[in-house]
């Protein structure tokens, strides 16, 4: 089976931004928690479709189910949620802070096959699962192909022609 992957050239770029506005932030804030709560990330996302559905898989882990948004407006899937820094430990005790916090939000502009109002949304074991089911007359038909010389009508066999020479 062969796997599709979107290629983006900039990922790199916005990882090395994210980390680089971390480090200013972090060096020239006066109010360090600030600093830590602030940044936004892109969860990554898996999409594939079958001949029923369209399915997202949204990697969310550390939200509340409380704070994920899905919403669909205008043919477009827009999922906003929040990762809220803990403050149980006191700031100073850290050594090092790689998971991002903060807010994000990602769209998806939904293809006319998509029936908008047949959405289910499932979060499990820190991934989203969005599945959007596709319309019924965008759904694959099966078309009996007959073999032979008869030919069918509404599934009736029609009578061969019979022809005699004189």
């Amino acid at each position: 089976m062969t796997v599709l992957t979107r290629w983006d050239p900039y990922r790199e770029f916005s990882s090395v931004q994210d980390r680089l506005n971390r480090l200013f932030n972090a060096s020239f804030s006066e109010g360090r928690d600030e600093s830590l709560a602030t940044s936004s990330f892109a969860p990554a996302v898996d999409v594939y479709e079958d001949e029923h559905d369209v399915t997202l898989k949204i990697e969310v882990p550390g939200i509340d189910e409380k704070d994920i948004d899905v919403r669909i407006e205008n043919n477009t899937l827009t999922v906003h949620g929040e990762r809220k820094f803990e403050k149980e430990e006191k700031e100073e005790n850290y050594r090092r802070i790689e998971r991002q916090y903060g807010s994000f939000t990602r769209t998806f502009t939904l293809p006319n096959t998509v029936d908008t109002e047949s959405v289910s949304a499932n979060y499990e074991k820190g991934v989203l699962k969005v599945k959007l089911a596709k319309k019924a007359e965008a759904k694959p038909k099966q078309i009996k192909v007959n073999v032979g010389g008869e030919k069918t009508l509404e599934g009736k066999p029609q009578p061969k022609s019979t022809s005699q020479a004189a």
